[in-house]
């Protein structure tokens, strides 16, 4: 049968045809080549399809015709399991030892300073529970400015009842890590815990205290908790380009390798692997073009924001969320 679901995706409400196998939900989308895939949200990084060839007969035989399969195995399962075609998606994780390991070997000279900086500050990083004074706290953070890291930040101008609503999401699964200073929310993690490793959904700090460092400081509790709690991986979703993919590396995060799967259902499926389609319009782009016309947006929100856009060219600011960029 095919259901409609809702998922929100860079907060927006959008539906998408769904099919059922077994106990997993398959959401439909594309417009030349349907492709069928776990949710494209956050909850991607929860599952792993159970067993591919019965949701290929499934598949083939649901009300809505189906081209593409597309599944990827998670962290820290890198050898490919399956003999389907296969594409290497580059994940950014922490593989965790031991807290002091990372701190010692698995970091910069300059990313461990900037940990012993925000003490020295007087930051109280810490695990927070969800109140309304937190989500007052988050607003701050979220209002700073309508463009971020050279494009709209879907966030900004939100009202309490919204930003409340979205942030008490998945909060059994979730913890918060915050970083305050004098009383003041100053950065804040939110950290969800799954089966195989942790996953930052949402990661932000005050711009006007970047030179506290509250970012390394918040990254550094999320390493200890999940040492704490055996968890061996904290995933921060794709490698990132530029400055962003440096401040991955520089906290001890790794471009790990893993098999992406596009299995063809039906003949335009074949035809849409074939030609690059299956990647959608922004994955056929050029690395080297698609750096230049990220830069070229960036110029553009620098000219219409030039007063909220000026902070952003800060190298120690970052923000990241779950659904793709």
């Amino acid at each position: 049968m095919i259901h409609q679901e809702t998922i929100r995706i860079r907060g927006v409400n959008v539906q998408f045809d769904t099919v059922q196998v077994g106990n997993q939900m398959f959401f439909i989308s594309g417009k030349f080549a349907k492709t069928a895939s776990l949710r494209r949200d956050k909850n991607e990084w929860l599952e792993d399809v159970h067993n591919p060839e019965e949701v290929i007969r499934a598949l083939k035989t649901a009300p809505v015709k189906v081209d593409l399969l597309r599944f990827w195995q998670r962290v820290p399962e890198t050898e490919p399991k399956f003999g389907y075609y296969k594409e290497w998606r580059q994940i950014a994780a922490i593989p965790i030892k031991d807290y002091q390991h990372w701190l010692e070997k698995q970091i910069t000279p300059k990313a461990r300073n900037k940990v012993r900086k925000t003490e020295k500050f007087g930051v109280v990083i810490q695990e927070s529970g969800f109140s309304d004074e937190l989500v007052r706290g988050i607003m701050e953070i979220f209002d700073q400015s309508p463009v971020r890291r050279g494009k709209p930040f879907w966030h900004y101008g939100k009202d309490f009842d919204t930003v409340k609503e979205e942030m008490s999401l998945d909060l059994k699964e979730s913890i918060f890590i915050t970083a305050y200073h004098k009383r003041e929310l100053i950065g804040f993690i939110k950290l969800m815990l799954a089966d195989k490793h942790a996953i930052i959904t949402l990661i932000l700090d005050k711009m006007v205290h970047r030179d506290k460092a509250p970012m390394n400081g918040m990254i550094a509790k999320a390493v200890e908790i999940c040492a704490q709690r055996k968890i061996r991986y904290i995933t921060y979703t794709v490698w990132r380009r530029g400055e962003h993919g440096q401040f991955q590396e520089s906290n001890g995060f790794e471009r790990i390798p893993i098999p992406e799967y596009f299995i063809p259902l039906t003949r335009k499926g074949a035809i849409a692997l074939r030609l690059g389609l299956h990647k959608g319009l922004k994955g056929s782009i050029p690395e080297k073009m698609m750096v230049r016309l990220l830069a070229l947006r960036a110029k553009w929100y620098s000219l219409r924001y030039p007063q909220q856009f000026a902070p952003r060219s800060d190298k120690t600011s970052h923000i990241h969320r779950r659904a793709t960029s």
